[in-house]
């Protein structure tokens, strides 16, 4: 992180570390824009948020409010206020309006992930100006007059395509993209990932779109449009795609677009072995892993190569039985990557690509 980066409180209220938290859950492990003072959550005030995502501790304390996070942390120092839930609604509530208006009387700039969009609030803008505060729609799209259908330049794209999918939201397909990028760059390949949704962009993600706030007829191309800035301004050795809800979830079409855009040249996907019911669908079952890798590769026309489990609500033994199960079952690599590690992954990635495992042995020797 630069030395100027924004010190930002996160606001999770009643939602840390579960599935509607999943922006402050992922800002908290990781984050190349902000770093993260403090989250709020008066329901898991005095913790630290590392030993309720991850078992271990990170250092990033949960507050009952915005006043006692500023007071702890030296009120002059921070400059942000991220509003860290992703509500099915994608609406804010009354209370949430007015923790919001708190945080920019102390001159807290706003940064917003939701469909409903504070510059469209005249009450809202309004209250900014008079507290000299900045607010920022990270899903706002641009113009119409900006957007563009799928064109086909895509096929330009000369380096591997990973699309990290999965078969439901909120199972980790974010977090694996990071961290697959992350060591793929470690073993000396130029990784590149494209976001897809808010959490992401507002980690300081520097290629990508929200896919799920553009006109439908525009997704794919500004699916594609992303790719193909990473590509043209990178030229990657690899580009990580992260993936969106799931193929088969009736709620969401972001998974259609993101295959039809990037045109991925292999697939991995996350899922979570314990979890029985679609978040925040409770009468609506998981998909099994085998009918979504079925449904990925007769959709995207290309293969399944890994599995990476989320290991909600599982023990340590459950993971290690399943991992040997799955391998087994789908003759696949398969690893929970925040639990171990993604070698497997990487490992199955190189061999498929062998000018990407020619240049890692480069750097080896």
């Amino acid at each position: 992180m630069g030395k100027n980066i924004d010190k930002a409180i996160v606001y999770c209220e009643g939602n840390f570390g579960g599935m509607d938290g999943k922006t402050a859950n992922g800002l908290v492990r990781h984050s190349k824009k902000y770093k993260i003072i403090g989250v709020i959550d008066s329901s898991r005030a005095g913790q630290d948020t590392g030993n309720i995502l991850d078992g271990s501790p990170n250092g990033i304390m949960i507050y009952k409010d915005i006043m006692a996070c500023l007071k702890k942390n030296g009120e002059k120092d921070i400059k942000t206020f991220i509003y860290g839930m992703a509500p099915l609604s994608g609406l804010f509530s009354k209370e949430d309006e007015q923790v919001m208006f708190y945080a920019m009387e102390n001159k807290l700039n706003i940064v917003n992930g939701l469909h409903e969009f504070l510059t469209d609030k005249s009450h809202f803008s309004k209250k900014a100006k008079e507290c000299g505060v900045k607010l920022y729609d990270i899903r706002k799209p641009k113009t119409i007059s900006e957007l563009t259908v799928f064109t086909g330049n895509i096929s330009k794209v000369e380096c591997p395509k990973i699309a990290i999918l999965g078969t439901d939201s909120a199972v980790g397909k974010r977090t694996s993209s990071t961290i697959l990028t992350k060591i793929l760059c470690e073993k000396g390949l130029k990784a590149v990932m494209v976001a897809t949704g808010q959490t992401g962009l507002i980690q300081g993600v520097k290629y990508g779109v929200a896919l799920d706030a553009i006109p439908e007829q525009f997704i794919s191309g500004a699916m594609e449009q992303a790719v193909c800035q990473a590509w043209e301004h990178e030229k990657p050795d690899i580009i990580i795609i992260e993936g969106q809800g799931s193929l088969s979830h009736p709620a969401y079409l972001s998974s259609c677009f993101i295959i039809r855009g990037s045109q991925p040249d292999a697939i991995i996907i996350q899922h979570p072995p314990k979890r029985e019911f679609l978040g925040d669908y409770p009468k609506i079952k998981m998909p099994t892993l085998e009918s979504e890798i079925n449904l990925l590769e007769s959709f995207s026309g290309k293969p399944v190569i890994g599995i990476a489990l989320n290991h909600e609500n599982m023990t340590t033994s459950e993971i290690d039985e399943t991992i040997i199960e799955y391998k087994k079952q789908f003759n696949l690599p398969v690893n929970d990557v925040l639990t171990y590690n993604c070698d497997c992954l990487i490992e199955k990635i190189l061999s498929l690509f062998p000018i990407l495992k020619k240049q890692v042995q480069k750097q080896v020797n």
